[in-house]
This record gives structure tokens, C-alpha cells and sequence, in this order.
């Protein structure tokens, strides 16, 4: 008689903060991540872990695939028409839980961050959550998304120069040309963002060039057009009437400029395009327009450190325990990583 040996709950709460770390980078929602989280006990429950060395890189690896079929799942729902954008996001619903808790997780993991990953087809999400931020080998997140360890490693050193916004045009270190006018455009964008999210019309307007003119497309207000706003004053007004926009706002690299991103739940609603001369901002383009949203190159603004967040060892067996025998997961769907 065999003898079935269950994952003890307070063993699971010890790895719930990583847990859920790993789901909201894979899903950009703490109420989604906290579905994952939650599924993930329900299915490690009916699992025999008794030849399991390591139980937090197993876990780790339960969460994923659970994050993973969430992804694919939303993929397969119907697009949003362009017409039916929504201007102002519903945050703070029943449904999406404690909306200070979502904003402040939102800024701690970066809405940058947040913005390109959710560009990533699942598979490459995935590959690089799990092991640039999480530490996990490709050998075993090979086995999750059906691919070799080492087309595994390619889809991560794509996510990953998607994520830096690496290439021929990526600005070069602090040496290269444009460093020192990069770092300026950082110290207003966030200054900018820290005095919105207070509520500091001074400090706003310490920031403002007198004759500032703002531009907000149709679709941030909204308006029959577009909107366009001159002067200090008028412009800091507007600003303070954004401070709950300014929550789910991060600093971002926006065309190889530095502005402002806002994302609630990770999913990109408009943008905000400064334009700085020595006399302070003299230009603010507030995008929201879905068709131009897409054009615009988004990376985040430091590169990913050489030390990933401390998953634990993870020199396990994947196939110790696979979660793919507790019916996790079953074959990917056709095109579900396009």
C-alpha cells in the first residue's frame, strides 16, 4: 500500500509571497494572480509530494503553468474593438480588489515592466519571469511550454531585448551621447509623476515652462477632438485632476524618450510624452489613442540586474512530482504563444 503524502498547508503560506510574486508578472492582476495562487493550492492538495526535494521550486514551477494557461485563455477571447476604447479605467471594482494594494504592487514590479510583458506571447512570458526575475533553469521551464532548453533560452533573450529595449537604436551607457540629457528627462518625468500623485500644484508648477502647452487626443477625456491646454497654471489644474490616474502610472522609456505610462493591471491605456528645454516642460502629448498606443516603443529604463529575486535552490528534477500528472495542464492549444 502506497501512502500518499499531502503538501502541508503551513508550507504553503511560507510560499505564497513568491507565489503570487511570480503570477502578478505573469498575469499584470493581483486578483488574477491571486485566482493563480489559489488554484495552485487546490491542485498541489491532490499531489503526492513525498519525493519532492525542493517544494518551492516545484511550487514555482505549479504556478507557472497554471499562470500560463490563464494567458492562454485570455488570448483566446475576442479583441476589444478600437472604437469601444475606454477613457477612464474602471479601477477599485469589487471584482478587482483593494485598488491601494493593486497600485502599490503595480509600482513596486515596475509599470513598465508590466506594459511590455504583457506584449509577450505566453510562452516567451513565461520563459523570461521564470528565469530572469525567478531563477529557474530552461531545462525546466522547457518541459512547460513544449520546447527545448534551448529554444527556451531564445524566447527569453527575445522577451529580454523586448523588455530592455535592446537593439542597434538602444541608447548606450552612461558615457554615450544623450546620457546626461536622458538623465534630466528622468529627474522631470518623476518628479512630474511624485508631485501629481501628492497633489502638490506648486510643486507642478516649479516644473511647468510659463508658456507649457498641453495635447490630450480624444480619447483621454473624452472629446468629439482633441484637446489642447497653454499655460502653467491651466496645465498643473489638469494635472491635479489625474491623481487617480497618477496611481497605476510608472516612469517608462517611450521611443527612446523617458515619460509616463499608465497601465491598471498592466494593460497599457495612454502615455505621456514630455518635452523638456531649460526653462522646464514646455510640451506634454497625452496619448490614448489605441492605434498610436501601438506604435510607440516601450522598454523599461534600467536593465534587468544580474541578480534575479531569490526564488530559492532550484536544482531540482522537473520530472520529480511533474505537476503535469496532477492534471495541470494539458497540451497547448494551436497558436496559443503566437
Amino acid at each position: 500500500m502506497t501512502t500518499h503524502t499531502a503538501l502541508p498547508p503551513e508550507r504553503f503560506e511560507a510560499d505564497r509571497p513568491r507565489l503570487r510574486a511570480v503570477a502578478y508578472r505573469m498575469l499584470g492582476s493581483l486578483s488574477e494572480a491571486e485566482d493563480a495562487v489559489q488554484e495552485t493550492w487546490l491542485r498541489a492538495t491532490r499531489a503526492d509530494v513525498g519525493d519532492v526535494e525542493n517544494l518551492s521550486g516545484w511550487l514555482t514551477t505549479v504556478v507557472g503553468r497554471v499562470s500560463l494557461n490563464m494567458l492562454r485563455s485570455r488570448r483566446t477571447r475576442p479583441e476589444v474593438p478600437l472604437d469601444a476604447q475606454v477613457t477612464e479605467p474602471a479601477v477599485g471594482t469589487a471584482e478587482d480588489g483593494d485598488p491601494e494594494e493593486e497600485a502599490l504592487l503595480a509600482d513596486s514590479v515596475g509599470v513598465a515592466l508590466l506594459v511590455v510583458l504583457d506584449t509577450l506571447a505566453p510562452a516567451e512570458r513565461l520563459a523570461f519571469v521564470l528565469h530572469d526575475l525567478f531563477a529557474v533553469p530552461f531545462d525546466v521551464i522547457a518541459p512547460m511550454i513544449e520546447r527545448t532548453p534551448a529554444t527556451t533560452r531564445q524566447l527569453a533573450s527575445r522577451a529580454r531585448r523586448r523588455v530592455t529595449g535592446g537593439g542597434p537604436d538602444a541608447p548606450g551607457g552612461p558615457d554615450a551621447p544623450g546620457a546626461a540629457d536622458r538623465a534630466r528627462q528622468r529627474r522631470v518625468a518623476d518628479a512630474f509623476l511624485a508631485a501629481t500623485r501628492r497633489g502638490d500644484f506648486e510643486a507642478l508648477l516649479a516644473l511647468l515652462h510659463p508658456d507649457v502647452v498641453l495635447t490630450a487626443d480624444r480619447f483621454v477625456v473624452p472629446t468629439p477632438e482633441s484637446i489642447t491646454v497653454s499655460g502653467a497654471r491651466p496645465v498643473a489644474e489638469g494635472a491635479m485632476a489625474a491623481t487617480g490616474r497618477a496611481r497605476f502610472t510608472g516612469l517608462a522609456l517611450l521611443d527612446g524618450r523617458i515619460g509616463l505610462a499608465m497601465a491598471p493591471h498592466g494593460r497599457l491605456r495612454l502615455v505621456l510624452l514630455f518635452t523638456i528645454a531649460e526653462g522646464g516642460i514646455t510640451r506634454i502629448d497625452v496619448v490614448a489613442d489605441r492605434e498610436r498606443l501601438d506604435g510607440i516603443e516601450i522598454a523599461v529604463l534600467d536593465t534587468i540586474g544580474a541578480e534575479p529575486m531569490d526564488a530559492g535552490p532550484m536544482d531540482f528534477d522537473p520530472m520529480d512530482a511533474d505537476p503535469m500528472d496532477a492534471g495541470l495542464v494539458g497540451p497547448a492549444p494551436e497558436g496559443a504563444d503566437g
